[in-house]
């Protein structure tokens, strides 16, 4: 009896292998747009900048796909053409295109494998974190398996976990590219058989043309059931100029999408009132929850704050059909619906 007990405990102390010990590896997500939507603001790119940078920073979650932060980065170059081209916006949008993603299970994170709408983002990537795995990607994909190398590229990145704007390898856990490097580095550029011979800068040269006009963020994803588009947003702390700007009354061109808009808010912020962090959810939903702002990752809500002042709300678009999900003022919330023509307050119902 005694010589089983002992050896059970001996059993007990061996490491097992083959089942490290795993842990998510998360970041502050809205940090990373902020000095991107303060250069928007400065270029005078009003409400526009509050969201496109809310939806921009919603992908760095681990629910949406591989390139949809890249996605979000175009949508920020997009931007930046209609406001000649503002060489702040452009060089922000490069470095958050590059800014490491959570990880759920401190593995690396797969890379798109498509080209960027933009040639300013071309041959960048995201870095990764000092605390994940080199060898393994999300999923268990071994590194040099399909999504473990940018496109673009034929090797796996050396050294491990660098990006252009921080070639000497991956970043501290937690923290923001943009706060580490305010260049987006340099893109190895390869020749007609193959070899990497010399370098261009990330940031653009030539002014692009405008192609076209950002609304608003696209759908990524949302709680929103009706038609429309719709962001992907998280925590954030939005510049006065993101909160304050009013939104303008309905008019003879936009009035058939404007009203149900504001209903549209209203009807997701009455849902967004009777969930809990416990509330099951569907991978990729973005909701409210308790005022802050809540994205389901594995079947469970993940809570971000929007910090002291702000409440998180559905708001009505303005230039289109749908509704977005941010964090801003009550006041703000309740004058942006109201200026739709819904009435009701945030819910509907009449109340705040």
């Amino acid at each position: 009896m005694q010589f089983t007990t002992l050896l059970a405990l001996a059993l007990a102390a061996v490491p097992i292998q083959g089942a490290p010990l795993r842990k998510r590896i998360a970041q502050t997500i809205s940090d990373s747009t902020t000095q991107w939507e303060t250069a928007c603001n400065t270029a005078g790119g009003g409400a526009q900048c509050n969201q496109v940078a809310v939806a921009a920073f919603g992908t760095l979650l681990a629910a949406p796909g591989p390139c949809e932060q890249q996605n979000a980065a175009d949508n920020m170059i997009d931007l930046a053409k209609t406001l000649n081209n503002d060489p702040n916006m452009v060089k922000f949008a490069q470095i958050f295109a590059q800014q490491p993603r959570n990880s759920p299970t401190s593995q690396s994170v797969p890379y798109c494998q498509s080209a960027p709408r933009n040639t300013e983002l071309n041959g960048l990537y995201q870095c990764q974190w000092q605390g994940d795995d080199p060898n393994t990607f999300v999923g268990g994909i071994a590194k040099g398996g399909n999504g473990t190398i940018p496109f673009g590229l034929s090797a796996p990145v050396s050294p491990p976990g660098s990006c252009p704007a921080n070639p000497s390898g991956s970043i501290a856990d937690g923290t923001q590219l943009v706060d580490i490097t305010q260049s987006p580095g340099t893109v190895a550029v390869s020749n007609s058989t193959g070899t990497d011979n010399s370098t261009v800068s990330a940031m653009p040269t030539v002014p692009a043309t405008p192609n076209a006009t950002i609304g608003s963020a696209p759908p990524t994803g949302t709680a929103d059931d009706c038609d429309g588009e719709t962001t992907s947003p998280a925590t954030m702390t939005p510049t006065p100029a993101a909160t304050a700007t009013s939104s303008p009354s309905p008019s003879s061109g936009n009035s058939t999408f404007l009203l149900s808009n504001g209903q549209a808010a209203q009807k997701l912020n009455a849902q967004f009132a009777t969930l809990t962090a416990s509330s099951p959810c569907t991978d990729g939903e973005n909701a409210c929850v308790d005022s802050s702002f809540a994205q389901c990752v594995a079947g469970a809500f993940v809570i971000q704050g929007c910090g002291d002042t702000l409440t998180c709300a559905a708001l009505p678009l303005v230039n289109s059909a749908g509704t977005s999900i941010t964090c801003t003022t009550t006041s703000d919330a309740l004058a942006r619906i109201a200026a739709t023509g819904a009435t009701g307050g945030l819910t509907g119902s009449g109340s705040a």
